[in-house]
């Protein structure tokens, strides 16, 4: 099998150094090209993950000439334009997320994406946690009868200074880190019938960008919530994802836990209850292999590009996913409008 030749665009986003390092751990699927930081994001500080020797940039990386893929790291407010770049020439993109601030420039890029028959995949790497994963698929197959809830948080302590870069996106916390949990809630339950935002700014250290996010999903038979702040005293330990039905109800705590060592692998924690057993009853308690965060997902991008599996995320979910979260942010838009692609 060919390996694929990949590029970054891109140092500016959380995840981006992470992204590099898992590529280049997939020796097998991948042949790192070069990298290049776009904007101001060099002046910021470059990562010493990054192989010096690699770097390129912008034109040469698009100048490249049997280039299959990029991932797109930039700053979270311009990933769609560098996408966009790379959807116009065929490419087969990882893109991390939300997408973009603007509904027009995401769905453009899902519409030139399905012009050239690219692969597009989100960086939304919980959906690569496998004991999240069967959680979604138990809770659409039934195994939790009728749903009535999804409570999920994402918290976090961070400095004032990120707290306040913020403030660069409505919604603010909900739209940088939020967007998973309503990803997970949606996978889930759908699209509801009502978003109600609730994001504001804690106004600590003088801080005025929106860093608690938060949403309220109304679905036909109980409403979800998705909360994430950003100054939360220990909130990384208490990330959580808990779907309750009617024959039992999950509760995964933490979403994340680093294990002992310095791996970089982490593992989930999840605790199921059946209904009916009483108020003390704690459930039967599990816990997921340890994993890196990223290398599943970027593997299933590898996947992906050889036409060997097909993106069980579709442009059109992708596209409805990014209108939910822009509404939960409080944007005015008709998330319910039909697609078109």
């Amino acid at each position: 099998m060919k390996r694929i030749r990949i590029a970054q665009i891109g140092i500016g986003h959380d995840h981006a150094a992470d992204t590099y390092q898992s590529l280049s751990r997939l020796p097998e699927l991948y042949e790192v090209v070069g990298w290049c930081p776009v904007s101001d994001e060099a002046e910021r500080g470059i990562s010493p993950r990054y192989r010096a020797e690699n770097r390129l940039t912008l034109d040469e990386i698009l100048a490249i000439p049997d280039l299959d893929a990029v991932a797109v790291e930039t700053d979270d407010w311009n990933l769609t334009e560098y996408a966009q770049m790379a959807a116009e020439r065929g490419l087969d993109i990882h893109m991390d997320k939300p997408g973009a601030a603007s509904q027009e420039a995401f769905e453009t890029l899902a519409r030139t994406v399905k012009v050239h028959g690219s692969v597009l995949q989100l960086g939304y790497m919980y959906r690569y946690n496998t004991m999240i994963g069967k959680v979604i698929s138990d809770a659409k197959r039934g195994v939790y009868g009728d749903i009535c809830s999804v409570e999920t948080h994402m918290d976090c302590e961070h400095p004032a200074e990120k707290r306040q870069w913020l403030s660069h996106f409505q919604g603010g916390m909900l739209y940088f880190l939020g967007c998973h949990l309503i990803d997970l809630t949606v996978q889930i339950q759908g699209v509801p019938e009502q978003i109600i935002p609730l994001s504001v700014s804690s106004g600590f250290d003088g801080v005025t960008g929106e860093d608690i996010g938060m949403t309220v999903f109304r679905y036909p038979k109980g409403v979800s919530f998705m909360k994430t702040s950003a100054c939360e005293p220990g909130g990384f330990m208490r990330r959580q994802l808990v779907v309750t039905g009617q024959k039992c109800s999950a509760e995964l705590r933490p979403l994340e836990e680093y294990i002992p060592g310095d791996s970089g692998k982490l593992i989930t924690r999840m605790r199921i209850c059946e209904a009916g057993r009483g108020w003390h009853y704690d459930g039967e308690h599990s816990a997921s292999e340890p994993a890196d965060r990223y290398d599943a997902m970027m593997a299933d991008f590898a996947a992906m590009i050889q036409r060997e599996k097909e993106n069980p995320f579709t442009l059109e979910y992708e596209c409805r996913l990014h209108r939910i979260i822009l509404a939960a942010c409080g944007a005015d838009i008709d998330y319910k409008a039909p697609i078109i692609l």
